[in-house]
């Protein structure tokens, strides 16, 4: 047995051969997805619902949440700004949307995430949702999806923060600064990483 050999058993086992002790227990890899409207609790999984929660001028207002399921954990983003065509892009469009007439409103969009008892919230990103919408609008919303992802507004995984397990949450909050006509589309598709 040579000297790393040695200085490796004294490390739990392990030995230059590559094989680990069979207690190791494997790194946990993430699958990436999106979520949409509809991917919402039951009181936030619709266009209808998610509008009404939409609070006046200057009021941050709850618009969506998710409750990760039993045996999950969630980060919001996916992939690395090191392999920029392989992170997550989002869009995000609240608007007026009725034939070829589109009135956006203007407002902040913040992805939360929040422990199951709603002590603490962490505010993953902040953005104005004007850089998440194509500048001159279409119908229906999915038409305002931006495409190039140059474009785009990026949201790598975001690791810095810790990861959101079983019975927590993930959530959009939302202030208006500018209201359209008449609110009655909203839209979105923002990535997320899950491990299981």
């Amino acid at each position: 047995m040579g000297v790393i050999d040695q200085l490796l058993g004294n490390l739990g086992g392990l030995r230059s051969t590559g094989i680990a002790p069979r207690n190791a227990v494997p790194a946990a890899i993430g699958f990436r997805t999106d979520v949409v409207v509809t991917d919402g609790d039951a009181a936030y999984d619709t266009e209808g619902k998610v509008i009404a929660f939409v609070g006046g001028v200057g009021v941050e207002t709850r618009i969506w949440e998710m409750t990760i399921p039993a045996q999950q954990m969630v980060h919001w983003g996916y992939g690395s700004p090191a392999t920029p065509q392989n992170q997550g892009y989002m869009w995000f469009c609240l608007a007026d949307c009725v034939g070829a007439f589109v009135d956006f409103s203007v407002g902040t969009v913040r992805l939360a995430q929040q422990n199951a008892r709603r002590l603490l919230t962490k505010i993953v990103c902040e953005v104005n949702d004007t850089a998440l919408h194509a500048a001159v609008g279409g119908f229906p919303v999915i038409a305002n999806a931006l495409l190039a992802k140059d474009e785009m507004y990026a949201l790598p995984e975001k690791v810095e923060f810790p990861l959101v397990g079983e019975d927590s949450r993930i959530a959009i909050d939302y202030t208006l600064i500018t209201a359209a006509t008449v609110l009655d589309s909203v839209g979105f598709k923002i990535p997320i990483t899950v491990y299981q």
